[in-house]
């Protein structure tokens, strides 16, 4: 009886221990459902900590419209779960070369399992006055578009 005993406590703190704490939001968001500017910087990353963003894929899409538009899509990994991905689009500049930074943040005192988080993203370029662009992301070239 006391081995049944101990065995179901250590079960019950096993369960607890992957549950919520009650004060914690639960993000339901699926990591493929990306949101209208919602990995854009914020003011209030600058209370979070910057880490990696794992990029395992890149594509260019144009999308038929007049104008020409263009969406990028990302497909990686997040260090953990309690990371949210951020991605930063600067305008293109002098030489049309279009800079995206792709990155994390996370709150300094959370604590989380060790584990990759799957994304897949797609971000809106919008269209361009007419000429050859370049795409860099992360310090990398990726592609080409004309527009």
């Amino acid at each position: 009886m006391k081995k049944i005993l101990i065995i179901l406590t250590a079960l019950l703190f096993a369960i607890s221990a992957c549950a919520p704490a009650m004060d914690e939001p639960v993000n339901s968001e699926t990591p493929s459902a990306p949101q209208p500017d919602g990995y854009a910087p914020s003011p209030s990353d600058l209370t979070l900590t910057r880490g990696e963003a794992y990029v395992d894929e890149i594509n260019m899409l144009a999308l038929e419209s007049y104008p020409l538009q263009f969406m990028l899509n990302l497909k990686g990994s997040l260090p953990t779960p309690c990371h949210q991905l951020r991605v930063a689009v600067s305008a293109p500049d002098s030489e049309n070369k279009i800079l995206v930074d792709v990155y994390s943040v996370s709150s300094p005192d959370s604590i989380c399992i060790q584990v990759l988080e799957p994304f897949e993203v797609n971000i809106p370029f919008g269209s361009f006055p007419t000429g050859h662009y370049t795409v860099w992301v992360n310090g990398k070239q990726v592609t080409e578009l004309d527009s």
